[in-house]
């Protein structure tokens, strides 16, 4: 009798080794985080760079649950064919546990099925079109792994920049008179007819408005058409379009208008120096700027620039809100597992270092007072940048093209 209770005994221990082990080591893994941006452009290095700058700082304070981060990068490059090949390999290869990034609106659309079927909570950073976030609507129970932590949408980006326009074009220049120039992308398409319609019921007039394909390189004739069409001011709206070209060639032209919008290759800091100055002048839009935003956006844009060498672009605070949001949704819920947390994200009232970060009912990032919002940054004189809206953040006026002062 003695032998058989040391039998079982020993029964019930393997029995509880071999249920308990697995789980526990399960435990022990890291939290994977799986990246997918295009890492040969700077929206993709600085994505990378900025998810390691707060993967280190969870770490060092004990990581999430008890469990370290980690993340894996896969190139979604321009191309819908590759975006999905690499949200199947992070998703089916890699298993990560949470899917990070986005560029180009094209690509993602292409991505959200593959995204949806892997049941992988997917934080999107980088791309701006409406018709990623209406899925959820469309569809909650298949799409609702989606969310867009940055940047805001493009309609409502569109409505930022009729703001800006009401404000500092009309009401600062006293300029009515609009051209509208932007790339025929799909992010574009769905911010156009909301900045018309937007100026137009603010009392300004879109005298010209042209869409091209993102891959010209001679922009003179446009620029022709937007000197003759008697506009006051030139709204840009770039993205994968050669900035450095379209404003060397809008330099030489003399526009007699200043000009200004969305340029995202402009957004980088040593933009107007890589064209010798030609951007002087040149307002565009930006998402987070070395400002009191919040009171971490200082910290975060100090350290980054230590620590790689170069002022973030967009990309980066993006990145580091969301391992920061799905670490704290991660630590609400108690798990990793995607139900949890996802209602855990939809309650989230997240002040990251740009703004408040709120998702609406088709989990979209919210936009308005405390919320991240739009700045608008002139490059001026030795290419330094200033803000000239919102007004309360606001470091300068606004001024002329060179050109325009002489």
């Amino acid at each position: 009798m003695r032998r058989t209770i040391l039998l079982l005994a020993s029964a019930a221990l393997v029995g509880a080794l071999s249920l308990s082990s697995p789980a526990n080591a399960a435990d022990k893994k890291p939290i994977l985080i799986g990246l997918d941006t295009p890492i040969q452009l700077q929206v993709g290095k600085d994505t990378v760079a900025a998810t390691k700058m707060a993967i280190d700082e969870i770490n060092a304070k004990g990581g999430v649950l008890g469990r370290k981060l980690a993340y894996v990068v896969a190139d979604e490059g321009m191309d819908p064919q590759l975006g999905v090949s690499a949200i199947n390999k992070l998703t089916s290869e890699d298993h990560v546990n949470v899917l990070i990034g986005g560029y180009d609106s094209g690509v993602t659309l292409a991505e959200e099925p593959h995204i949806a079927q892997s049941k992988t909570i997917w934080l999107g950073i980088g791309s701006a079109s409406p018709n990623i976030t209406a899925l959820v609507g469309r569809d909650y129970n298949k799409y609702k792994y989606i969310f867009r932590v940055n940047p805001l949408n493009s309609a409502r980006q569109a409505s930022q920049m009729v703001d800006f326009a009401t404000h500092v074009v009309k009401g600062e220049l006293g300029r009515d008179k609009v051209a509208i120039l932007g790339e025929s992308a799909v992010w574009v398409r769905g911010l156009v007819p909301v900045l018309v319609k937007g100026l137009e019921q603010n009392g300004m007039k879109v005298v010209y408005q042209q869409l091209f394909d993102e891959t010209l390189n001679d922009f003179t004739p446009l620029l022709a058409r937007v000197k003759s069409s008697g506009a006051q001011f030139l709204l840009t709206i770039l993205s994968h379009a050669n900035s450095d070209v379209f404003i060397k060639q809008l330099y030489e032209s003399r526009l007699p208008m200043p000009y200004g919008g969305i340029d995202v290759k402009s957004m980088t800091p040593n933009f107007c120096s890589r064209i010798n100055g030609d951007a002087v002048g040149e307002t565009t839009v930006n998402f987070i700027t070395r400002a009191p935003i919040t009171p971490t956006t200082i910290p975060f844009w100090d350290k980054f620039v230590k620590e790689n060498g170069r002022a973030p672009v967009y990309t980066a605070p993006g990145a580091y809100n969301a391992v920061n949001l799905y670490a704290w949704a991660v630590e609400k819920a108690g798990t990793t597992d995607a139900d949890p947390v996802i209602k855990e994200l939809e309650t989230a009232d997240y002040l990251g270092v740009a703004g408040k970060i709120k998702f609406d009912k088709v989990h979209d990032d919210l936009a308005g007072p405390g919320y991240q919002n739009l700045l608008f940054v002139q490059w001026q004189k030795g290419c330094k940048r200033v803000v000239v809206w919102p007004k309360e953040l606001a470091t300068g006026k606004i001024i002329m093209p060179p050109w325009l002062n002489k």
